[in-house]
């Protein structure tokens, strides 16, 4: 398949700059599985709903698995210091986003602009320094200068929040996106990206799920930069997903498991869930215990093994996600559903408004 198979117009006025408040206003678009064409737009098994009217949809013994992993501010601007300096070498200003934890103090990252900064430069944090080496294009690896007791903190006071391009590029990030780029449930550090359908729960949500008999399950995955990479290539087989390291213990793979026996469904809340989810699944569909990084790439024509439903925001055009999204609930269904969601105003990407989307068979 062709990457413009997975085109489409999408205004730049619906991609959302901000979070719905209280969360759970976000609107939901409902898209069962239709009994005439699934290419209608008009069908009318496309609900408009809010995410609070999600208990309405899900019955006793489903399961809501959740990813709990954390965001670090891990957006840094400083000062690069040449390694052998001279009379031209004037401090020049470069951006860092750290992408994946190596160490105490050492992370990989990603420079811009990375023609800026060579092997053994050190980059001025404000006062706190770093060096840089092992670069390869835009990626290096930074060694702080810094306790390993203090690097928590140290990110804390220098770094923001990794906004996606799409939001970055129209706004700088804030003290507010402190907390609206976190979700309910994240508790792991070590994402540079929300796994943003969890943006959209609140406490009072989680409660009214509870009552209907919905049981919650948590796995981590740390979300990695390759969530905001366009795809390159024409041919989509031919495109590498970054690694992500995602972990299911065993007492939720038992847990889901039991959970399937007894007729429940497996409701994934976000892409990262759902993928980490069909990575620790065999063939048979039993779920096992998981710790390691996966790369899995999950398009129209892959069978799934154990996601039945599928909680998401609304993805860019061309994207790996919206190619998820057309794997789960069919490529027509799907175009369908983005055409009634920007006829009728969805916001979408990360601070945008959710999807419940129906597995199709």
């Amino acid at each position: 398949m062709q990457v413009d198979d997975f085109d489409f117009d999408l205004p730049e006025n619906l991609i959302a700059l901000r979070p719905a408040q209280p969360r759970d206003t976000a609107r939901l678009l409902h898209v069962s599985q239709p009994k005439s064409d699934p290419a209608s737009s008009a069908d009318p098994t496309f609900g408009d709903h809010i995410m609070r009217d999600l208990p309405n949809f899900l019955r006793a013994g489903d399961a809501l698995l959740v990813n709990i992993t954390k965001v670090i501010p891990a957006r840094l601007s400083g000062v690069r210091l040449r390694a052998n300096p001279s009379a031209d070498s004037t401090g020049a200003k470069c951006e860092v986003t750290l992408t994946e934890r190596l160490g105490p103090i050492d992370w990989k990252c990603l420079l811009k602009p990375a023609k800026r900064v060579a092997d053994g430069d050190t980059i001025d944090f404000h006062g706190v320094k770093a060096k840089v080496s092992g670069r390869e294009g835009a990626q290096a690896t930074l060694s702080f200068e810094v306790a390993p007791e203090a690097m928590e903190t140290t990110l804390a006071t220098l770094g923001t929040m990794p906004l996606p391009p799409y939001i970055a590029s129209k706004r700088a990030p804030d003290a507010q996106d402190n907390e609206d780029y976190q979700t309910l449930f994240a508790r792991e550090s070590g994402a540079v990206a929300a796994p943003t359908a969890g943006l959209h729960f609140t406490p009072e949500l989680m409660d009214a799920l509870k009552a209907k008999g919905v049981s919650l399950h948590e796995v981590t995955l740390h979300v990695g930069p390759g969530t905001f990479l366009p795809v390159k290539v024409a041919d989509i087989a031919s495109h590498k997903m970054h690694g992500e390291w995602g972990q299911v213990t065993p007492e939720t793979a038992q847990a889901l498991n039991d959970v399937h026996k007894q007729g429940g469904r497996i409701v994934c809340v976000g892409t990262t869930s759902l993928r980490l989810l069909e990575s620790a699944t065999k063939e048979d569909g039993t779920i096992e215990p998981f710790e390691a990084v996966t790369d899995i790439f999950i398009t129209p024509g892959y069978r799934f093994r154990a996601a039945d439903m599928l909680i998401t925001n609304f993805h860019l055009p061309r994207s790996t996600l919206f190619m998820l999204v057309s794997a789960f609930a069919g490529m027509a269904r799907m175009k369908a559903a983005y055409e009634h969601a920007v006829t009728t105003g969805y916001r979408f990407y990360s601070y945008g408004d959710g999807s419940l989307l129906e597995r199709a068979e």
